[in-house]
């Protein structure tokens, strides 16, 4: 079909011609799902937006300028644009400056920080207490994340005397922290 043949076909489109318009789908809707599909890289939304272009083809048609330029052009960039507007729609729009004052620090704020860095001490103080063994129990399974059976290997103790060991440790930690 020559660039002509298009033409008269788009002219026809705007004058709400369904014949026309179905030869035309029919004669550049390849080329035009390729141009989609280069911009969307996803076939079904390039399947989506080749429909989409259709329309404001079908609508638009009124707007095309009869030239020497080729028609198919027209076409073309109808489709890229409509590609691309899909990609930005995707796109989260940015928060404005208001809604990012309201965005929570994950963090600690400074009260809580210098709070927990007293407790810290004060545990620290109470770990301090506890027989060497005991603490070195507690502090491997809760600050390091050993496993009970990891410990009563390096402790040489029975699994259930391990267990024992952390529960009596955490009382007495309790009653400290407790003073």
């Amino acid at each position: 079909m020559t660039p002509q043949d298009i033409t008269k076909l788009i002219v026809r489109t705007s004058m709400k011609d369904r014949a026309a318009f179905d030869l035309l789908y029919r004669h550049t809707s390849s080329k035009l799902f390729g141009v989609c599909l280069r911009v969307l890289n996803d076939r079904a939304d390039a399947e989506e937006a080749l429909q989409e272009v259709f329309v404001k083809i079908w609508t638009k048609a009124d707007r095309f300028a009869v030239s020497d330029l080729s028609p198919i052009s027209w076409l073309v960039a109808i489709a890229r644009n409509h590609a691309i507007d899909r990609i930005r729609a995707r796109r989260q729009a940015p928060l404005s400056i208001d809604e990012a004052l309201e965005v929570a620090d994950p963090g600690p704020g400074p009260e809580a920080a210098a709070v927990a860095g007293g407790e810290a001490e004060r545990i620290h103080g109470c770990l301090e207490e506890l027989e060497k063994d005991k603490a070195a129990a507690v502090r491997g399974a809760y600050l390091k994340g050993e496993s009970y059976n990891e410990l009563a290997d390096r402790h040489g103790v029975p699994l259930n005397t391990m267990r024992t060991w952390l529960r009596r440790s955490l009382l007495k930690l309790r009653e400290c922290l407790e003073r």
